[in-house]
């Protein structure tokens, strides 16, 4: 089961010293030095807030600053936080509560019922494109502004909000049906279940109190930890009900489930665009401000100016955001319906083209990179190695050694078979690990030691313990014939291939900590009486305890390199008077009240000196399903990735070798542990002189680093090929993002397995959560869930690349339709003398943004550059995207000229090859407007799909359909006579075969990179 464990925040001392640090500058200036802890952090921060006052800061923002201001002061009142109190809690009794708590359960909604109208429609009008048309459709309401028909403008605005309305309904739909189903979970029995909630742990079944819990929700470990139930509690009857008590708490405090949620997300291309439309409406009025100049200020000049703006309306196209909409939507169903990535589902279907821009990927470790599942891959005695392939002959050498010690005693001269006796029977009493009898429980779940029989050849047998490399070492003694059968607080038991039980009684236990890097313990063996110490540990840790040798160094170096975890495995036997000798000082040192803990262990280290080494090991942490692949695919994309995990340095370490994350000829610095301002000073400097080396922090350290030179570390870090951050925690991970995010302004992406990984995955901008054994709840608060690490390359190399280049051409083709119109409405009020007459009215103005050209300008959704094999086979073509070139204000400058140049043609043509039939100039400029139209999306398109030459012709269909039923715009023997075919064609011809003519020579002389691998 799961259990909450709080965490208080750490907080360092401010010990500095500025008399040391001022010889040793650090890259910032003395103001920024010479200021204590809190005017440092805000020192940056105060010259970029410095605001602009007065009617330009309202026009350029302000307005929206004060509207959320007054959102802001609202929402606060009427959701002002409540005083967190103490609580009591009743055994039993939950009406005895003074107070009503809220409900344990799981919401990732963003609106309900009240709020779902008048939050789509502030997200929507936040946009200064939507904003801008519903004053421009409210201002048709005012008869002396009025131009054209109001449904030319209130429907294509309606049409844009429905469709945001029913999108944004779907999501919603979606996000409760998958919260009901997490929270209508039962929990009838409190084994083997998740259990989310604040718990307590008062009895068990066990006569010790001991219960092994998961936190795998919390910090991302999926391996079991003891923890041993209150001791007064324990003892009270099994019924705890039954008795009158109560529990008291504190008050809630921060812990590691604290997180920033975003209330939506929006992706960088609709800024650019959205920016992109305040250019074009400054354009806009520029243009309506030189044709009422032209007229001369005559008359109501500002009514004209006016009229004029709504005039040139179409110049920012309504449709922008629809088409996006509906282009996001297709790549969302593209994703999920990719047989190459199954079980993909897209949680947020409005940042798809996020995944083309990525420079960041932040990834879990356990879960995500790994399997969590430890296999023993190595054995090393010095003189000889073993592996996978011969672990058969350490089986038979364990037979025979415990058959020769049943006939005849051990021998005085060590052989190999004694060698491997020795380290096999190391390896299977050093460790934390109990075995586990589920199916012989008796009624009251406990097990009688006169069973023992029976429970050892148990083939339900399970280990439990902290750490899933001591499941693996107990595990391989098993597989090789020495084997755990029980364990309890006092003692334990082995048994031996031919079925004999070895008892050892536990005199001593010396756990695992990061600081001594080894754990040990001293067992008495039942039978002769022998007191031994055994000892296992780190490399680094044990080198300086074991006896001078020669090969150690050397194997640890190899296995490392091999991606393998090593332990060094070492034993003392000890005399009756050593140990009791040892016992009386152990005690002493755990009964002072000073210096208890450095007391303690100096006895314990006065008994770690030459060790007798028996073996190394080496344990591999089975990676996922091509994971080396994969990394490498996205570092040759461009892409930095830097592990946040919340597992020990060494660990971390290890596995950033053994995935690639780490290249093998890559040095790694270790960011040595900093408490304070000096000591960060220094570190930071030995870490600056280092080049192109991947860096590993703890998370204490880079708390102490952030505090105190944050632009300085996030710099130094941003030059790393790879970085590791271990000891994280959630709240870590996702400041850590933020970082990136405000240091670089590069887009960053998270993507994890656990619900430690909620906060990173939310803060990023991107979030991709993994369907895995640490639950859902990763997955659940994602943008984007996926069931194994290898599927984000193809959803990143191809789907990513594609959303954002599809994107990109579709809003700027959508533009050039608005902008091509703009143009020639431009050209024919300047011809008739900068009158404020509308060109195309009402059905006209309607069909030309729908039926006429939406098909043809959607499709480009299907186009692509390159096929998806080669997107893959060239990740190269990944980091173009990431400089932003296929949308910038370069190619929109690109597009103004091509619109303004067929605008122009088109118009100029019109009057002066049917000059003679000048009142069917409407008939013939939109006719050889839609066209161009046509012509120009086949001139966008890289590579055609049946569903865009369908969507053509479709289109073209339905022009030439409705010109019978447009009698109002058009004279039917007009348009079906052979000079006006001829001139039409002629204007279209102009128009276009320029820019085909440009293209061609373009992809000659100067191809972009995709054309060379798609020809």
């Amino acid at each position: 089961m799961d259990r909450k464990r709080s965490r208080r925040i750490t907080r360092y001392s401010l010990e500095d010293e500025p008399s040391n640090l001022d010889e040793m500058p650090l890259m910032m200036s003395e103001e920024g030095f010479e200021n204590d802890e809190s005017d440092y952090q805000t020192l940056p921060r105060a010259r970029v807030n410095q605001r602009q006052s007065g009617l330009a800061w309202f026009l350029l923002g302000g307005w929206k600053v004060l509207c959320g201001s007054c959102c802001d002061c609202l929402a606060h009142i009427c959701r002002r936080k409540k005083e967190l109190k103490a609580r009591t809690v009743w055994l039993g009794c939950p009406e005895k509560c003074e107070e009503k708590y809220p409900k344990n359960a799981i919401k990732n909604q963003k609106y309900n019922i009240i709020t779902f109208v008048p939050g789509v429609l502030y997200q929507q009008f936040k946009f200064f494109l939507n904003l801008y048309f519903l004053v421009v459709a409210c201002s048709q309401f005012v008869p002396s502004l009025k131009i054209g028909y109001l449904y030319t403008y209130w429907a294509p605005l309606g049409f844009v909000l429905a469709v945001t309305m029913v999108r944004e309904a779907v999501d919603e739909v979606r996000r409760y049906q998958r919260d009901k189903e997490m929270n209508s979970q039962l929990y009838s029995k409190l084994t083997n279940q998740r259990i989310p909630a604040d718990m307590i742990f008062l009895r068990t079944s066990e006569k010790t109190g001991s219960c092994f819990i998961r936190t795998d929700q919390l910090d991302g470990e999926t391996d079991w930890k003891l923890k041993v139930a209150v001791g007064c509690t324990q003892r009270l009857p099994a019924d705890l009900f039954s008795i009158s008590a109560y529990v008291y708490a504190q008050k809630p405090q921060l812990d590691i489930h604290s997180f920033e949620g975003n209330f939506t997300r929006v992706g960088l291309l609709d800024l650019e665009l959205n920016r992109l439309t305040k250019a074009l409406f400054l354009a806009q009025v520029v243009l309506s401000v030189v044709m009422v100049a032209l007229q001369g200020f005559v008359g109501p000049w500002f009514r004209n100016l006016f009229r004029f703006v709504v005039l040139f309306s179409y110049i920012i196209p309504i449709s922008l955001r629809v088409n996006l909409d509906m282009g996001k939507s297709a790549y969302g169903w593209m994703i999920m319906k990719d047989e190459n990535i199954p079980g993909t589902v897209v949680r947020t279907s409005t940042i798809p083209e996020e995944l083309g821009r990525l420079v960041y990927l932040l990834t879990d470790k356990t879960g995500t990179l790994t399997q969590n599942e430890m296999i023993f891959k190595r054995l090393h005695l010095g003189t000889v190695s073993y592996g996978t392939d011969t672990m058969d002959e350490i089986q038979s050498h364990i037979v025979q050694s415990y058959a020769q010690t049943q006939a005849s005693g051990p021998k005085v001269r060590k052989s190999v078979s004694s060698r491997i006796h020795e380290a096999v029977k190391a390896i299977a009493l050093c460790h934390n690990v109990t075995p586990v009898y589920e199916s012989h429980a008796g009624v009251n779940g406990e097990t009688e030691s006169a069973e023992a029989d029976q429970d050892f050849s148990d083939d339900n047998r399970t280990y439990q313990a902290s750490s899933p490399d001591e499941v693996a070492l107990v595990r391989w003694t098993e597989s090789v014939g020495l084997t755990l059968v029980n364990r309890d607080l006092t003692s334990l038991q082995l048994k031996t291939p031919s079925g004999q039980i070895l008892s050892f009684y536990i005199l001593q236990i010396f756990p695992f900590t990061s600081e001594s890097k080894r754990m040990g313990i001293i067992v008495r063996e039942e039978s002769t009486g022998d007191i031994t110490f055994y000892m296992k540990g780190a490399d680094v840790a044990m080198a300086s305890i074991v006896q001078y040798n020669d090969w150690l160094e050397e194997e640890c170096g190899n296995m490392a390199r091999e991606g393998l975890r090593t332990l060094v495995v070492a034993k003392k036997c000890l005399s009756e008077e050593q140990y009791q000798d040892f016992e009386n000082r152990y005690n002493q040192a755990k009964l002072s009240i000073h210096d208890r803990t450095l007391k303690v262990a100096a006895v314990v280290e006065s008994l770690e000196r030459e060790m007798e080494l028996l073996c190394l090991t080496g344990v591999e942490d089975q990676l996922q399903a091509d994971v080396r692949p994969t990394l490498e695919l996205l570092r040759n994309a461009g892409i930095k990735i830097w592990m946040l995990t919340g597992d020990k340095l060494e660990t971390a370490t290890c596995i950033a070798k053994s995935s690639h994350l780490v290249s093998r000829n890559q040095d790694i610095h270790v960011f040595r542990p900093v408490s304070n301002r000096g000591e960060a000073h220094l570190e930071l400097n030995a870490f600056r002189r280092k080049h192109d080396c991947a860096l590993v922090i703890s998370g204490d350290s880079l708390e102490v680093c952030l505090r105190y030179y944050e632009h300085e570390f996030v710099e130094l870090a941003c030059q790393c090929p790879a970085v590791v951050c271990c000891r994280c925690s959630p709240t870590q991970k996702a400041q850590i993002v933020r970082l990136l995010q405000q240091h670089t302004a590069n887009r960053t992406c998270a993507i994890g397995d656990g619900g430690n990984d909620v906060s990173m995955i939310q803060a990023a901008d991107c979030g991709i959560g993994i369907e895995g054994k640490e639950g859902k709840q990763a997955s659940l608060a994602a943008d984007f869930s996926i069931t194994q690490f290898k599927h984000i390359g193809r959803l990143l190399m191809v789907h990513g690349r594609n959303s954002y280049k599809r994107s990109a051409a579709l809003g700027q083709f959508v533009m050039h339709r608005g902008m091509i119109i703009s143009t020639m409405q431009a050209v024919f009020s300047s011809v008739f003398y900068f009158a404020s007459v509308p060109l195309y009215q009402g059905f006209l103005m309607v069909g030309y943004a729908t039926i006429y050209t939406m098909f043809p300008v959607f499709s480009l959704v299907l186009d692509q550059d390159v096929k998806p094999e080669m997107a893959l086979l060239y990740p190269e073509l990944y980091k173009d995207l990431t400089k932003g070139r296929s949308l910038s204000f370069k190619t929109f400058l690109i597009w103004v000229l091509i619109s303004v140049y067929q605008g122009g043609i088109l118009m100029y043509s019109a009057l002066v090859l049917f000059e003679s039939e000048f009142v069917h100039v409407v008939a013939i400029s939109f006719t050889a407007l839609i066209l161009t139209e046509l012509l120009m999306v086949a001139l966008t398109i890289r590579t055609w799909h049946w569903l865009m030459v369908v969507a053509e012709f479709f289109s073209l269909g339905c022009y030439l359909a409705s010109l019978a039923f447009l009698n109002e715009y058009f004279d039917s023997s007009f348009i079906t006579t052979w000079p006006f075919l001829w001139k039409v064609s002629a204007i279209t011809l102009v128009s276009c075969l320029p820019l085909y003519i440009i293209k061609y020579l373009k992809r000659k002389f100067s191809p972009p990179s995709y054309s060379k691998l798609s020809s």
